[in-house]
């Protein structure tokens, strides 16, 4: 990828988007389970080279976060897969020896200390991973004076069925007091606010941000390419409820549709921010 870091002005508020990493991940029929052959071959055309890997077939996959700076605040918007986590079920993401992420946050601007809020959409490895850095053989918050905004509903989710991402990335942060609770719904300002978006995990949420008239929506994991918002009922292989996830993909896509509003994805290709349209009975992704 030619650009590494997108900046955007909403109104008042800047936003960073700044990548740890982009992959050839998995092909449509490995990641979606309702793909069939037939079609991804018709799109094909359409997908290459921008969002597909013609040789290989892999979606292009960015694994990203979103450095908000309003007014008020200093906000990170998921921290990715971070350095040294035990991710054995994915080889790159595995016990990563690469600061890259942290060196493009602190060249953005913002050292560690100066972050005000961190939040997560959920509790998936390439989510939450920089959250906490190793530090004396123990995992620490990374960034010291941030407050992390954690869904009530997923925390309780991941804490009777921890993952490593759990017990590596958000526990720790718990534990050393500067996890906040809160509903699904939760405003931390009328700048600032999340929305409900469970299905891929229960406690998924987006994150929506809105100055001067201006609004946007960083949509996390209910959407992971641009061929689901042509086929949203594509079911994403670990979503852990199915019909929940895409019910909530239609819901999002149909509310955001002609909106006007920016739709910063996490994994779309890049640059990763667009505008949901209408296409027929179904959407399309209109990059910016």
């Amino acid at each position: 990828m030619s650009d590494r870091k997108t900046t955007l002005a909403l109104g008042d508020i800047r936003i960073d988007r700044l990548v740890e990493m982009e992959m050839r991940y998995k092909t449509p029929l490995e990641l979606f389970t309702d793909a069939t052959a037939e079609i991804v071959e018709a799109y094909r055309a359409w997908m290459e080279p921008w969002a597909m890997c013609p040789e290989s077939g892999k979606l292009i996959m960015p694994v990203q976060s979103y450095l908000v700076r309003t007014r008020h605040h200093t906000i990170l918007i998921d921290t990715c897969v971070g350095c040294a986590k035990d991710n054995p079920h994915f080889e790159p993401w595995h016990r990563r020896d690469e600061a890259s992420w942290l060196a493009a946050l602190v060249a953005a601007g913002v050292a560690p200390e100066a972050v005000d809020f961190v939040l997560c959409t959920h509790f998936h490895a390439d989510h939450c991973g920089w959250n906490t850095r190793r530090v004396d053989g123990r995992w620490v918050p990374t960034f010291p004076n941030a407050s992390y905004v954690l869904s009530r509903d997923e925390v309780a989710h991941y804490a009777a069925n921890p993952n490593n991402a759990y017990r590596e990335s958000v526990l720790p942060v718990i534990e050393a007091g500067q996890a906040v609770l809160v509903d699904m719904d939760h405003a931390l300002d009328d700048e600032v606010w999340l929305e409900p978006t469970p299905g891929h995990t229960p406690g998924h949420v987006a994150v929506r941000l809105a100055s001067q008239g201006r609004e946007a929506v960083m949509c996390g994991d209910l959407i992971h390419a641009p061929i689901q918002c042509v086929f949203p009922d594509w079911r994403f292989r670990i979503d852990s409820d199915p019909e929940q996830g895409r019910a909530t993909r239609r819901h999002f896509l149909a509310a955001h549709c002609d909106s006007g509003r920016t739709v910063l994805t996490a994994h779309f290709p890049s640059p990763s921010m667009g505008h949901v349209v209408a296409d027929g009975d179904a959407y399309r992704f209109a990059f910016l």
